[in-house]
């Protein structure tokens, strides 16, 4: 396991990070004491579709007000999202100390470290009394970990009785082996991408209840289709995934758009809640 976790910090791995976004806004012209979210929005979701599917899953929930931990949290852009848009007060927890301490800072620089916290830590192991939060919100994160129940558990702990589960993730539809590199891994030793029912059968067996789900492939598909002609048509962007990626960045996007079109993978969202919302309705 301890080795699994070094592989995957090193994944993700960028020195310098904030520096470098930093010097890419100035470099467009960014005041960096007037920098918005939507300035940094291309950079700060590491998922498929960005900000326009996270945009997409708060309307099917209602979060105003709400105290969300976000799993995985990467540069925090959905929890600068939750807080800005839905007064949510939001900690956000990766396994990566440069991600981490990247998001408090880029937090700082548009003005919500008051409504987010930043904490560097195991996704199966979560620092958080039973019941400490409304909503887990977790994207793209499951397909690095191996012991899925105890992840799932974790999260279902940390939820209060009425707290639902938010995800956005990638799936895989059979055992067929994907194409390499991907964004969330460059080999096989820290792909653990299982299948929908797999997944849906475990959060059951834990005690949730589904109450909506969204096929997000079709919309990943022709969001990397035209990143890839917008790619081709005037480079790669000023501030995007690249900054995360490198030069490796079409290449594992194209993996991605591969896997799809060969029926390997899926992208899914959906929304779970504590069946114990409802045994006590009844």
């Amino acid at each position: 396991m301890r080795s699994s976790k070094t592989q995957i910090k090193k994944q993700y791995y960028k020195t310098d990070l904030f520096e470098d976004i930093c010097k890419k806004l100035e470099q467009q012209g960014v005041d960096l004491n007037k920098v918005s979210r939507s300035d940094i929005s291309g950079v700060d979701e590491f998922h498929v579709r960005g900000a326009a599917v996270s945009n997409e899953l708060v309307q099917e929930i209602y979060l105003k007000d709400a105290k969300v931990l976000d799993v995985g949290c990467g540069l925090g852009g959905p929890s600068r999202m939750l807080a800005d848009q839905f007064n949510c007060q939001v900690t956000g927890i990766d396994l990566c100390e440069e991600y981490v301490s990247t998001a408090h800072k880029l937090s700082e620089l548009v003005g919500l470290s008051g409504q987010t916290e930043f904490v560097h830590g195991d996704a199966l192991n979560l620092p958080f009394k039973d019941g400490s939060f409304d909503i887990v919100w977790t994207q793209h994160v499951q397909l690095n970990i191996e012991n899925k129940t105890k992840f799932y558990s974790e999260i279902k702990r940390v939820l209060n009785e009425e707290g639902a589960l938010v995800y956005y993730d990638i799936f895989k539809k059979d055992d067929k082996d994907i194409n390499y590199p991907v964004p969330w891994a460059n080999n096989a030793s820290i792909n653990f991408l299982e299948t929908i029912p797999f997944v849906d059968n475990l959060l059951n067996n834990l005690g949730f209840t589904q109450l909506q789900i969204s096929d997000q492939t079709y919309k990943a598909k022709q969001f990397l289709i035209n990143s890839f002609e917008e790619i081709q048509k005037n480079g790669m962007p000023k501030l995007g995934l690249n900054v995360l990626m490198g030069n490796s960045t079409k290449k594992k996007l194209n993996n991605i758009l591969k896997g799809i079109e060969e029926n390997k993978i899926e992208l899914q969202s959906g929304i779970y809640r504590n069946k114990s919302v409802f045994d006590n309705n009844n």
